[in-house]
C-alpha cells in the first residue's frame, strides 16, 4: 500500500510545471520563515548585486569550476 506521501508526489507530478512551482511556493510558505533569515538573505543578494553591477565581482566559468569542485570532493 502506498504512503500517502507517495500519492500525494504522483498526484503533484500530474500537474503542470506552473501548478507546481506554485504548490511549491504554498509548501515553502506553510514552513514558517524566519523573518531575519530572510532580511538576511535578501541583504546578502542585494550585496552580490551590487558587485555584479559595479564590476568588482569575479567570474568563473562554469564548466570548469564545477569539474575543480567535483575533483574536491571526490
Amino acid at each position: 500500500m502506498e504512503s500517502t506521501l507517495e500519492v500525494l508526489h504522483a498526484e503533484a507530478l500530474k500537474l503542470s510545471a506552473t501548478d507546481r512551482a506554485r504548490l511549491i511556493d504554498r509548501l515553502i510558505a506553510s514552513l514558517g520563515a524566519d523573518p531575519e533569515v530572510d532580511e538576511a538573505w535578501a541583504a546578502e543578494v542585494a550585496l552580490r548585486l551590487a558587485a555584479v553591477d559595479d564590476g568588482s565581482a569575479t567570474w568563473l566559468p562554469g564548466p570548469e569550476t564545477l569539474e575543480k569542485l567535483k575533483a574536491e570532493f571526490r
